[in-house]
Parts: structure tokens; sequence; C-alpha cells
């Protein structure tokens, strides 16, 4: 079962203007994990003078799905501790994949029908809502997906419903209806980044991103030059001189 008891260990952060907290996905390795690291990377350069923390979610993230409330615990604590210990951090949540899930169950009022209260951590406070900004998930597992693990349904609590985006890959077999393994790997380099980025950024009240450069216009470039004007013909040839 998803929700088991686990023991997060203690930590102390500083106070930084902006923390992202986020959930690795299964098999990736301790930190945030490649997409979570394109998520920070993305949203640090639009941060501008503004401090940027992070907090890698501390769970085995391995296909043991048991252990994944050792993530919902450990996160849960920590968002609760920097609540209360830097009160003006504002916060984004975020999660790829098994940990997505993690980070929507962190969310949740109340605990999952079927699940003993008593073997996991109980629902945030209301209060804590106030300190989070946005909560961003790619590839969250859809009730297809949880069924299959005999997992409970991710269910987004009321107090973070409208700041939560859900990021999902067009096809992408945990969270769609598609069957498209490889579209669930497809986040950090399909643009996918950027719809997270935007949301997370918008909620934190920070500026729009640069437009791209557009393209070369003809207009700048030097203008073609016609082509040469072909050699005149060569005159014809004297005709040979009659003999008497």
């Amino acid at each position: 079962m998803f929700f088991a008891i686990g023991t997060p260990p203690a930590s102390a952060e500083p106070c930084p203007d902006v923390e992202v907290v986020f959930a690795r996905g299964t098999g990736e390795p301790p930190g945030v994990g490649p997409t979570g690291q394109a998520f920070v990377d993305s949203l640090r350069q639009r941060v501008g003078d503004k401090t940027l923390g992070v907090y890698p979610v501390n769970y085995p993230a391995t296909d043991q799905w048991t252990t994944g409330v050792d993530g919902i615990r450990d996160a849960g604590a920590h968002v609760t501790r920097m609540a209360a210990t830097c009160p003006d951090t504002k916060m984004v949540l975020g999660g790829y994949s098994q940990g997505a899930a993690v980070m929507g169950f962190v969310t949740s009022a109340a605990v999952p029908d079927g699940v003993d209260p008593a073997t996991v951590p109980k629902p945030l406070e209301p209060d804590i809502a106030e300190h989070v900004a946005a909560v961003v998930l790619y590839g969250t597992p859809n009730l297809r997906a949880m069924n299959f693990l005999g997992e409970p349904p991710v269910i987004i609590g009321p107090e973070y419903e409208p700041k939560t985006l859900k990021v999902c890959a067009p096809e992408d077999f945990v969270c769609s209806d598609g069957l498209n393994f490889a579209a669930h790997t497809s986040y950090g380099y399909d643009g996918l980044i950027a719809q997270g980025v935007d949301f997370a950024a918008s909620r934190l009240g920070l500026e729009p991103a640069p437009p791209a450069a557009p393209p070369a216009q003809w207009d700048q470039l030097p203008a073609p030059q016609p082509p040469p004007a072909p050699a005149p013909p060569a005159p014809p040839a004297p005709a040979p001189l009659a003999t008497p």
C-alpha cells in the first residue's frame, strides 16, 4: 500500500524568498531528478534578484510504491516547518510521476477511503496553504494507473486546487488515456517544463518570460545581387578568302 509507516529526517532550512519542494520520479537518483532539475533551472531564470531554495523530498522512489508514504510524511513535515520558521517564503510544490502522486497526497484534505488514519500522516493544517503559491505536477498517475498499482486515487485538496497545475504529455500512459510509454519520459525536453514554470511564475507574481527572439527578417539581410550579365557572344570567324 502507498500509505505505510515511515520516518523522515529532520533538517534546518534557510529562509529564501521562494522555495521549490520537489519529489522525483520512480528510479531517479536522490535529489529532485532530471524533470525536477529542469523545472528548478528554468524557474531560477525567472526569479530575478529573489533567492530560490530547493528541497528534494526524501523518499526511496523505488517501484515499491509502499514507500511513497515516506515522501508524503517528509514533504508534509518540511512544508509545515517552513511555514512556521520562514513564514514569508513562498513555496512551490512539485513532483514527477510517483513524486507527483506523493505531492498530490500532501495536499489532500483527508486520508483516502480505505486507509487506516493511524498509519499515515495527518493532512496539513488548512492555514499551511497560505504559504504555498503553486503546485506543479508532471505526469500525475491517473485513476487507471493508481488502480493498477492498488493505490487510492490522488485527490488535490480544495485549498490547493486553484493553485495546482497538472501537466500531462499527450498520450502519456500514466496520466492520460493513451498508451505511449515513451511520452512519460518526455517532460524534460518536449517544452512541457515551461508550462509548469509559467504557471508557477504567474502565481509567484513574477514577470512573464521574455519572448523568444524572432527569426531573421528578409529585410535585415543583404539584398540579393542580380546575376552577372552573360558575356556577349564571340564574333563569327571571318570567311576564308577565295583562291583565284
